[in-house]
Order: structure tokens, then sequence, then C-alpha cells
């Protein structure tokens, strides 16, 4: 997909505000069938709010494991790295970093849950995304009558 040089129409003005983003997909999809030209089209989430999923409770020997795990893997990827300049001993080396990897990593994992969790707070592991609650459609000014006109015909029951 080829970026426009700019995200920002021309004097934008609004075609109609949409409770869910597959209706204003579906409106630009009706006017894309109508050979609008819907370049001259964008569709902007309206009303942000931030959604935080909480996923399930940190416990110090989860935070212990997925912090040596992910020191094992860095480890190891050191070490592999290092057996293809180290003459010698090359099974030491990739068996000594994952090992020294999964330590630092525990180590580091429970320094950083003691900070977090200091005072009981944040012992929760968590997704967070920022959400619209509407959808806006907007037009280019030159091309908004012409965009309202092929709307009208739109079931209505999809334009709401």
């Amino acid at each position: 997909m080829i970026a426009p040089a700019s995200m920002e129409l021309e004097y934008p003005m609004s075609l109609g505000v949409f409770e869910r983003y597959v209706m204003a997909q579906h409106a630009v999809g009706y006017l894309a069938d109508q050979g609008f030209p819907v370049e001259n089209l964008e569709i902007v989430g309206t009303e942000l709010r931030s959604v935080e999923r909480v996923t399930g409770r940190l416990t110090r020997g989860k935070i212990a494991a997925a912090g040596a795990l992910s020191g094992l893997w860095i480890g190891l990827f050191v070490g592999v790295v290092f057996s293809l300049f180290v003459q010698g001993n090359q099974l030491g080396v990739l068996i000594a970093t994952p090992v020294l990897g999964a330590v630092f990593g525990l180590v580091w994992s429970q320094l950083g849950y003691a900070a977090v969790t200091r005072h009981g707070n944040r012992d929760f592991a968590s997704v967070s995304q920022v959400v619209a609650t509407k959808y806006e459609v907007l037009v280019a000014h030159t091309h908004a009558a012409r965009a309202r006109e092929l709307l009208a015909a739109l079931p209505r029951e999809v334009t709401t």
C-alpha cells in the first residue's frame, strides 16, 4: 500500500458519524462501489478511551520464570554469535551464555518486580489499548455533495 503524501484532507466535511468501525467501512465501501474517488475520504476514530484488560495476577514465581526464560533466549543468541568467533571451546560458550543469561534475567526480573510492587501496587498483568467509540467519515469539500448524494441511496439501517 502506498501512503499518501498527506493524511489530511483539504477542508474536510463530515459525511456521518458511526457507532462501529465496520459501519463506517461499509459506507466507504459503498461509495467505492459507486465509483466515488475514495482517496478523498477519511475514517477518523473519535471519542477515544483507554481500555486495560487484566490478564492475570503477577506472582514472584511467574515473574522469575518469565525473566529466566527471556534471559535464556538472549543468552543463547549471544552464545551462538560468540561461538562463531571463538576458537576452541565453542560448546562451553553455547552452554555458559544461556545459563548466565537466565540468571541475569531472573535477577533483573525480581528487581523490577520488587520496584513495581513495593507498596502493593500493580501486582497484575494487563494489556492496554486506545479505542474509538465513534467513527466519523470525512470527505474533501470538493466532493462532499456527490458523496452525500450517493450515501442517500444507502439503506438507512447501515448508515445509522
